[in-house]
């Protein structure tokens, strides 16, 4: 009998990632372990656990071992070992963007890698984060099919006016327009609404995936017609660390009069903006709801502010608003954003029921709301596992 395949998943955050091997011999990929590889604590980690969230493996390597490709090849090793009768066929990574030039999943060529680096500057948070394991992966099995899956493909329909800049048109020529991002979210969110019920998929609907990093999807028949983000993941909504919109000459004022340079400027909108900025206290979501501090209640309201103020410009995109859904870190725990949100949405007749959002049920509308109200868990592993799935069967190689 064939050995079972298997295909590995790489969700590479800001400071660890998220990965998930699942069985992809079905239609329907099968989850059979997933974890967490973290770098960045003072001895490197691996946290391995079973689809029911037992623990199945753990390993810290000393605070001198700071090469983080032993953790991957932990990683390898121990997918040989305890489920060695699965043939991996392929590792499959989350890139945040693909450029103009791809609208789905891309087997990692050299040549494709290096047309990814050179996206760098588009997402100098993400991208090399992203392409990271790509290498390490490479360098210790380099037999091994690596797939890119990337966040920007989702919205890549998107056409104008809701993609467009209003800069000469000579730069939209040379591919400066908005793509957003988030779409391996909002591509699994739609797909739950579709399960949940097909007459949902008809809705004008607004996704808001709200985390550390946040935008919103306006989606009509399952697709993304607009979004926040744009060009680079700075665009849109409050952030833990990122400024959302911002008035360009904010930017011209900062390097004309208070010198800053542009790498200066690059950090502070990156790095030191946001949540974390406004607070000056932290990027951290729960923390800012727990403190007394006036500060920390004004980078909260400023976050509901501006989470409403551009659903309501998703809104208008889709001519009404018939559903909204709230999904990510923040947005599928916090309940008191998720009420904050809605009251400010009241005027959209969003009305959200406080025993249901309490208890984070998936759907929390109140009877009187005329806008259906959800909570979707998101998961972008396995959004990532299907079109790695999908692509080898194009292939001819499932």
């Amino acid at each position: 009998m064939p050995k079972p395949e298997a295909v590995l998943v790489l969700n590479s955050g800001s400071s660890s990632i998220k990965f998930g091997l699942f069985d992809i011999s079905a239609a329907v990929p099968a989850l059979l372990c997933n974890g967490l590889l973290d770098e960045h604590e003072t001895r490197p980690r691996l946290v391995v656990k079973s689809p029911a969230g037992e623990s199945l493996f753990e390993k810290q390597r000393a605070a001198s071992d700071t090469d983080g490709g032993h953790l991957f090849a932990d990683v390898l090793a121990f997918i040989e070992d305890q489920f060695g009768n699965h043939r991996l066929r392929a590792a499959g990574h989350r890139i945040v963007h693909g450029g103009p030039d791809h609208s789905g999943p891309v087997e990692l060529t050299d040549e494709v890698g290096a047309k990814l680096e050179r996206l760098t500057p588009l997402a100098p948070l993400h991208q090399p984060r992203c392409l990271a394991p790509v290498h390490t992966i490479s360098a210790i099995r380099p037999e091994l099919t690596q797939i890119a899956c990337f966040d920007t493909a989702f919205h890549h329909g998107m056409t104008p006016p809701a993609s467009r800049f209003a800069i000469p048109r000579r730069f939209e020529e040379r591919g400066i327009r908005r793509y957003g991002f988030h779409g391996l979210s909002f591509e699994y969110v739609a797909g739950r609404l579709a399960e949940i019920s097909p007459q949902l998929v008809e809705k004008r609907t607004v996704v808001a995936h709200l985390g550390n990093g946040a935008s919103l999807c306006a989606l009509r028949n399952g697709r993304s017609v607009d979004t926040t983000m744009g060009l680079t993941p700075l665009d849109g909504l409050v952030m833990g660390t990122r400024s959302g919109t911002i008035d360009p000459g904010v930017l011209l004022y900062l390097q004309q009069q208070e010198k800053m340079s542009v790498e200066d400027v690059q950090h502070l909108l990156y790095h030191q903006s946001g949540l974390l900025g406004v607070s000056g206290l932290s990027s951290d979501m729960r923390t800012l709801l727990a403190s007394g501090e006036v500060a920390a209640q004004d980078a909260v309201d400023l976050f509901t502010f501006r989470a409403a103020q551009q659903v309501a410009m998703m809104a208008n995109t889709l001519g009404g608003l018939d559903c909204l859904v709230f999904t990510g870190g923040i947005g599928e725990h916090a309940k008191e954003i998720r009420s904050e949100i809605g009251e400010r949405l009241g005027w959209l007749g969003v009305r959200i029921d406080a025993v249901a959002n309490n208890a984070t049920r998936e759907r929390i509308g109140a009877a009187n709301s005329t806008v259906n109200v959800f909570v979707i868990r998101t998961n972008e592993e396995i959004t990532i596992a299907r079109h790695c799935a999908d692509l080898l069967r194009e292939r001819g190689d499932l």
